[in-house]
């Protein structure tokens, strides 16, 4: 009598998210911030208040902790987890005195050798009226300036959304590492929806053409390298995810400890100066 033979099931396509599905995960309300990688990431941290000019943003956080045995600096946009802590951090939308306070801590982390490491995470630098009259453009070209020649070593990590000059201003890095599912771009989707096309459906559409996905970037050279976020997104296990982060920058901090100052800002100068050469 013939045996009937047992038909194994058909494996699961994973299908790959799309651009938007990505910005979508990026913006997440429950995506790890500032706050779990401080506490996954750090073993101590002291944060350092104002810009010794205005006052103390809170849309960019900033102190000294210790990560893997070494002591860093740790700057990150503050987008809050509450609708009270978005409110007070312009979710996470930085005001010129923000980018103050980091470049001010970031030349106190170079005058004690100190690394530094920058979480990015913000739609954008803060638009109000305030910011534009104590100079906000000023500010976030300043910041470029400042972290372009650091002596000491810059890793940065994207975290969320990367959006323009906002995260520009602490974006500029030695090695510049993504999470998965975050995004970096000059303008959101929707943004460069309504400019190209005057509607803002399109966003998905523009997405794909921005190319603003780890992936897309790697393959850009715009980024050195993606850290892998737990299935379905960082947000579904926030401690795994930001140890994978950790994990990614102590590496890092490893490889450019070997690198002497001088050698590191002229490596770094020539990785910005090559940005979108493509022969």
């Amino acid at each position: 009598m013939a045996t009937k033979k047992k038909q194994t099931p058909a494996a699961k396509t994973v299908k790959t998210p799309s651009a938007m599905d990505r910005v979508k995960l990026a913006r997440d309300a429950k995506r790890p911030h500032i706050g779990d990688f401080i506490n996954y990431v750090l073993d101590d941290f002291e944060e350092l208040h104002g810009d010794r000019l205005v006052n103390d943003d809170r849309g960019l956080v900033g102190g000294f902790g210790t990560l893997a045995g070494r002591h860093v600096l740790v700057l990150g946009h503050n987008k809050g987890e509450t609708v009270e802590e978005n409110m007070a951090s312009n979710f996470g939308m930085a005001n010129p005195d923000g980018y103050r306070k980091a470049m001010r801590l970031a030349k106190l982390a170079e005058k004690f050798h100190c690394p530094v490491v920058t979480f990015v995470d913000t739609p954008g630098a803060y638009p109000g009226r305030e910011a534009e009259e104590r100079g906000q453009a000023e500010a976030i070209a300043k910041s470029l300036e400042v972290f372009a020649l650091l002596k000491t070593p810059v890793v940065v990590v994207i975290t969320g959304e990367g959006g323009s000059g906002g995260a520009l201003a602490i974006a500029v890095g030695d090695k510049v590492l993504m999470m998965e599912n975050a995004v970096y771009s000059v303008i959101s989707p929707e943004g460069c929806a309504g400019i190209l096309w005057r509607d803002g459906a399109k966003a998905p559409e523009a997405a794909e053409a921005l190319k603003i996905t780890a992936p897309d970037l790697k393959r850009l050279g715009a980024i050195d390298e993606i850290i892998p976020e737990p299935a379905g997104g960082a947000q579904k296990n926030k401690k795994a995810a930001c140890l994978a982060v950790k994990k990614a920058v102590a590496a890092a901090l490893d490889e450019l400890d070997a690198i002497p100052c001088d050698a590191l800002v002229e490596k770094r100068y020539a990785k910005l100066r090559s940005l979108g050469n493509f022969y």
